[in-house]
């Protein structure tokens, strides 16, 4: 078994931020807000994961900032670090049991028969 050194760790850290920003700018092509269509009102699927997407990034993005300010000693109140970075991988484990729940429905619904 590897250990991983804190060049590694950072360099994955910096991997994941950049993969959430491609995929946020992927999902925000032509969308209305909250998971409402833009042309007609009815409820769009794709815009309300599109926005739950943008919002669990945004709190990665905000965590990730009150690490950093930590670290470098701008701030001293590690409490609050602590609840954004478990807010941040609350939303991030949310976002997986999600796509987890979706894909399995997906393979249902290609192995009905037809």
């Amino acid at each position: 078994m590897s250990t991983i050194n804190p060049s590694q760790l950072l360099q994955m850290r910096s991997s994941i931020l950049n993969q959430n920003q491609a995929l946020q700018r992927a999902a925000g092509r032509g969308a209305g807000e909250g998971g409402i269509d833009a042309a007609g009102g009815t409820p769009d699927f794709g815009a309300a994961i599109s926005n739950a997407l943008q919002q669990v990034n945004a709190q990665q993005a905000k965590a990730g900032e009150l690490t950093e300010a930590y670290e470098r000693g701008d701030t001293h109140d590690i409490v609050s670090v602590m609840i954004e970075r478990q807010k941040a991988s609350l939303g991030f484990e949310t976002t997986l049991q999600v796509r987890n729940k979706l894909l399995s429905a997906y393979r249902d619904i290609m192995n009905m028969p037809v």
